[in-house]
C-alpha cells in the first residue's frame, strides 16, 4: 500500500511539474498539434524508394516537428525563419512579390540583412534546409536526414499560414487580437479530425526556392480574407457567444467557443484544410526532391540505422532550455 501511495504521489508531483511545458506546447504556427500532423501525413505522400525510411521513422518526424518553436526560447535568430511580412514592402501600391527578389544575395543587394531579418526570411530559410537536406541524403546520415527532415517540414507549414505573410500577423493593427491562434491552432484543433489529407503523391519540385515563394504568394493572398470574415463572424455573435472555457490540465482556459469556430470556418470555405492540405503535399515533394537532388542514394542501406545517443542528447539539452526559458526570442508569438 505504501508503495502505491508513493507512486500515485510521485505521479502527480511530476504531473504538477510539468503541467506549464505541456501547456505551452499549443503554442505556435498550426499549434503544436498541427505541425505533426503536417509532418506525419507528408510520409505518406512519398514513392516506394522513400516511403520505408520515413514510415521507419515516422513517430521522430512527427514528435520532432515542432522543435523549431521550442528553438524560439534559445536560439537568438530563430524567430525569422518562421515568417516574413511581405507587405512591409508594398509602398504606393506596388506588389510585395515584385519589390523583394527571390534570390537572397539579390534581396541582399536591395535591402540591408537587418532589414530582412526583422521581417522575416522564411522562403529562403526554406530553401536552405532543402540544401541541407540533400547534403544529409547524399551522406547517409541518419541523425541529420531524419532532423533536417522534420524542422524542414515546420518551415514549410509556417509558409502557408496567412497570417505568417502580414506585419498584422496577430491582428493587432486591426482590433483583432487573437485571430492568429484562433485561425492556426483553434481552429485545427476543433476540426482537424474530419479532415481529408489523402493529397496525392509528392512530386519533383523545379525549383524548391519558388515553391516557397509560391506558397508564401498563396498564403498572402488570403490574408485580407481571414481577417474580413472573422470580423463579419465576431458582428453576427454577442462576445458572450464568442468564447467559451476549454479545460487544460489543472485548468480552464478562455478560448473561441466551438459555435464561433465553426461559424468562422464555414465562411471561409475550408480554408484552414486547404492549407495544411497544401503543406503537407508540399513538404512531400520537398523531401522527395531533396532525394533525387542527392542522386537517389538506396536508404535500404539504413535499415539497422538508429537515431544517434549523441543527438538524443542534444535534443534533451534544447528541450531544457525550452523548458527553463520565459520568454521566446525575437518578437513575441501569439498565443
Amino acid at each position: 500500500m505504501f508503495r502505491f501511495r508513493y507512486k500515485l504521489v510521485l505521479c502527480m508531483a511530476v504531473a504538477v511539474l510539468l503541467w506549464p511545458w505541456c501547456t505551452a506546447e499549443r503554442a505556435g504556427a498550426w499549434g503544436f498539434y498541427g505541425h505533426r500532423r503536417i509532418n506525419r501525413m507528408a510520409c505518406f505522400t512519398l514513392p516506394p524508394k522513400l516511403f520505408p525510411f520515413f514510415k521507419r521513422h515516422i513517430d521522430f518526424l512527427t514528435d520532432h516537428a515542432v522543435d523549431p518553436d521550442r528553438r524560439r526560447y534559445a536560439v537568438d535568430g530563430e524567430a525569422p525563419r518562421h515568417y516574413i511580412d511581405i507587405d512591409h514592402y508594398a509602398h504606393h501600391g506596388e506588389d510585395p512579390f515584385e519589390v523583394v527578389p527571390r534570390r537572397w544575395n539579390e534581396a541582399l543587394t536591395r535591402f540591408t540583412e537587418d532589414t530582412l531579418q526583422t521581417y522575416g526570411i522564411v522562403p529562403w530559410h526554406i530553401d536552405l534546409m532543402h540544401h541541407r537536406l540533400v547534403k544529409a541524403f547524399r551522406s547517409l546520415n541518419v541523425d541529420a536526414i531524419l532532423r533536417v527532415a522534420a524542422d524542414l517540414g515546420h518551415y514549410v507549414a509556417d509558409a502557408h499560414v496567412p497570417l505568417h505573410t502580414t506585419e498584422n500577423y496577430n491582428g493587432q493593427l486591426t482590433n483583432q487580437v487573437g485571430i492568429h491562434a484562433f485561425w492556426e491552432s483553434r481552429i485545427p484543433e476543433l476540426s482537424a479530425e474530419k479532415y481529408d489529407h489523402f493529397v496525392g503523391r509528392a512530386a519533383y519540385l523545379d525549383s524548391p526556392l519558388d515553391a516557397a515563394w509560391e506558397a508564401v504568394r498563396a498564403s498572402h493572398h488570403a490574408v485580407d480574407s481571414v481577417l474580413r470574415l472573422e470580423r463579419e463572424i465576431a458582428q453576427r455573435f454577442p462576445e458572450d457567444q464568442q468564447y467559451s472555457f476549454s479545460d487544460r490540465g489543472r485548468g480552464a482556459v478562455r478560448t473561441q467557443s466551438p459555435e464561433f469556430a465553426r461559424a468562422y470556418e464555414e465562411a471561409m470555405g475550408g480554408m484552414v484544410e486547404r492549407r495544411m492540405n497544401a503543406s503537407i503535399i508540399m513538404l512531400g515533394s520537398f523531401w522527395y526532391t531533396a532525394w533525387v537532388d542527392a542522386g537517389q542514394p538506396d536508404l535500404r542501406v539504413l535499415d539497422n540505422k538508429a537515431v544517434s545517443d549523441s543527438l538524443k542528447k542534444v535534443i534533451a539539452a534544447e528541450e531544457e532550455q525550452y523548458r527553463m526559458a520565459t520568454r521566446a526570442f525575437g518578437r513575441d508569438h501569439p498565443e
